[in-house]
């Protein structure tokens, strides 16, 4: 069926507004998009930061009545915000279309270093023999697509992992701790805070056939104090240095530790808060100003 898209520019401490007054009126979905190239890297905690100019898109199956529905929106604006001009609302009409099918077909396997690929769970591995990670990329908690986790990939990718012990503190959709069990090592744990993430690593777990006896997961504080052979934590750069002292404590002497999701702009103070926990780091490698930083707890 055809849908009737509303879509205006705003300042971000309007969104709320008018995305309540468009949800008022029916909406079946609300997104919010960046009006330039203006990225949001990495937010106060607790915060939820928007672009200086945002485009919010309102979407509905009820095609009809469209000005008078824009006139209700702008009157209940105006009654709301008297003191703030309303934002200027066009519309136009999508044609019916397989958005589910163009969606998935914007997903094409990533080769990572020499060994590995990452496949959209949809599609035919391009190498049968080489190591084929099958991913949903709509969950999307890690899809080998941001430069952190290429970089964390390709890393895993050249270590010779067989028969090792692996770490992924913050695991997301379990890429990383999925990578390393199909790339040799022995065992994985993947911790994260968020359950959503857990059952995301389940889930592609299941689809890339994991013992369930290899790979762990479970919140943070309920994995003891073990240490690891290889440590991996695809992050932020705040939430890093915070937990220093908890990530470095988890590589066992002669170990390894990958860290990412840091601006290459912050290398240095993460930098800096690992080797203060008698960690040898190594000059970090960069991509697409991203960077990896690796390095190992001396022997």
């Amino acid at each position: 069926m055809a849908w009737l898209q509303l879509k205006a520019s705003i300042a971000p401490e309007q969104a709320e507004w008018l995305e309540e007054l468009l949800l008022a009126e029916g909406a079946s979905a609300i997104t919010l998009q960046d009006a330039h190239d203006e990225p949001v890297f990495e937010p106060d905690r607790g915060t939820t930061p928007l672009w200086s100019e945002t485009v919010l898109t309102g979407l509905y199956d009820d095609l009809n009545e469209v000005e008078a529905m824009i006139e209700r929106v702008r009157r209940a604006w105006a009654e709301q915000l008297p003191d703030d001009p309303a934002p200027q609302i066009e519309y136009e009409l999508l044609a019916d279309r397989d958005w589910e099918r163009e969606w998935m077909d914007g997903f094409e396997p990533l080769r990572m270093g020499q060994r590995l690929w990452i496949v959209p769970s949809w599609h035919e591995a391009p190498d049968p023999d080489a190591v084929n990670l099958l991913l949903d990329p709509g969950l999307a908690f890690g899809t080998g697509t941001h430069p952190t986790t290429a970089l964390c990939l390709g890393w895993l990718d050249a270590q010779d992992l067989a028969g090792r012990q692996i770490l992924d503190y913050g695991c997301g959709s379990g890429i990383l701790a999925i990578a390393a069990l199909k790339l040799g090592a022995d065992t994985a744990v993947g911790v994260d805070i968020d359950p959503q993430a857990l059952q995301a690593s389940r889930d592609n777990a299941e689809r890339n056939q994991i013992d369930e006896a290899s790979l762990i997961l479970d919140y943070p504080e309920k994995i003891g104090r073990g240490e690891f052979e290889v440590v991996v934590a695809n992050i932020l750069a705040g939430p890093l240095i915070e937990m220093a002292s908890t990530i470095a404590a988890r590589v066992r002497p002669a170990g390894q530790l990958a860290l990412s999701g840091i601006l290459a702009a912050q290398a240095e103070s993460v930098l800096d808060a690992y080797r203060a926990q008698g960690i040898l780091m190594d000059a970090p490698q960069e991509k697409e100003g991203w960077v990896l930083l690796t390095g190992h707890r001396p022997g």
